[in-house]
Formats: C-alpha cells, sequence, structure tokens
C-alpha cells in the first residue's frame, strides 16, 4: 500500500505540470492536454484521530481515498508492528477499534477481513483493520484506537516468520 500510494504522488506531481502537444497523424492535426490538477489543499483533507497504546491522541490530516493504513505509514506514525503485510490482508497488525456510531459508517466488513479479525488481540464488535478502512469525507475526526498488543499470524510459535 505505501508503494500505490507513492505511485500516487508521483502522478499527481506530474499532473500539475501540462503540455500541449499537437501531432499530425494521417492528414489530421491532433490535440492532445493533460489538464492540471491542483494539490489537495488543507480543506479537502480528512481528520483522523489515533489514539495510540499510550492513551495518547495523535491527529493527522490525510486524504479522501487513503486507507488507514496508508495514513500510518505516510505520516510515519510509530505504532509498532502496526501494518507488518502493507494490506494484503495476511496478517491483522492494523487492528482497530472504534466507537460504535464511526463503526456503523465504515461499510460492510469481507469475509477475508473477518478472518484475519478473528486471530486479532483485543478483538471487539467495533473493531477493523485499517487496511481496508478507506477514507471519505463523512469520516473527518474519526478516532481510531490501536489495541494494546498485536498479533501477526505470520509469525510461527517459535517467532521466526
Amino acid at each position: 500500500m505505501a508503494l500505490v500510494s507513492a505511485l500516487k504522488r508521483l502522478a499527481f506531481n506530474n499532473l500539475r505540470s501540462y503540455s500541449r502537444r499537437t501531432a499530425a497523424v494521417s492528414g489530421l492535426t491532433v490535440h492532445r492536454s493533460l489538464t492540471t490538477v491542483q494539490p489537495l489543499r488543507s480543506e479537502n483533507k480528512v481528520t483522523v484521530n489515533f489514539i495510540n497504546r499510550d492513551g495518547e491522541k495523535i491527529s493527522v490530516k490525510a486524504s479522501p481515498g487513503d486507507t488507514l493504513l496508508d495514513v500510518v505509514i505516510n505520516e510515519d506514525l510509530d505504532f509498532d508492528g502496526f501494518g507488518a503485510c502493507e494490506g494484503t490482508l495476511a496478517c491483522s497488525t492494523c487492528h482497530l477499534i472504534f466507537d460504535e456510531e464511526v463503526y456503523k459508517k465504515l461499510g460492510p466488513v469481507t469475509d477475508e477481513e473477518m478472518d484475519m479479525l478473528d486471530l486479532a488481540y483485543g478483538l471487539t464488535d467495533t473493531s477493523r483493520l485499517g487496511c481496508q478502512i478507506c477514507l471519505t469525507k463523512s469520516l473527518d475526526g474519526v478516532v481510531a484506537r490501536v489495541p494494546e498488543s498485536v498479533a501477526d499470524i505470520r509469525q510461527t510459535k517459535d517467532g521466526s516468520s
């Protein structure tokens, strides 16, 4: 997911400057142009509030469309072990807990996500995986609590991968 976010930023930066090209194709003149895309202004951002394992509230601004895992990675938030599989639904390390009213806004839970959540420590009725939650403007001000411990199901009993 971090790679996808980096590629989005790169494409975004390249679209900011545009050029017009004229090409002659079989005697016809074709005009091609790229539209100019402005970077997202702060009013187009969504505020996300994380409560870390120490109870500290960390507020960041993120772009609609980013997952909560993208936000943690892009903002370089230090949640030990968080997002170990980089959003491939192969672990439960991006497990987050939400208040009931926020949980209802998050959309449906897939069977694959439920399977991973079953393996998470501290599972609650309002638990979700951050890699599966895409931000929208309606989630502005969302509060997500990071559970006290992490379970990376990719680890064997002896701690090796």
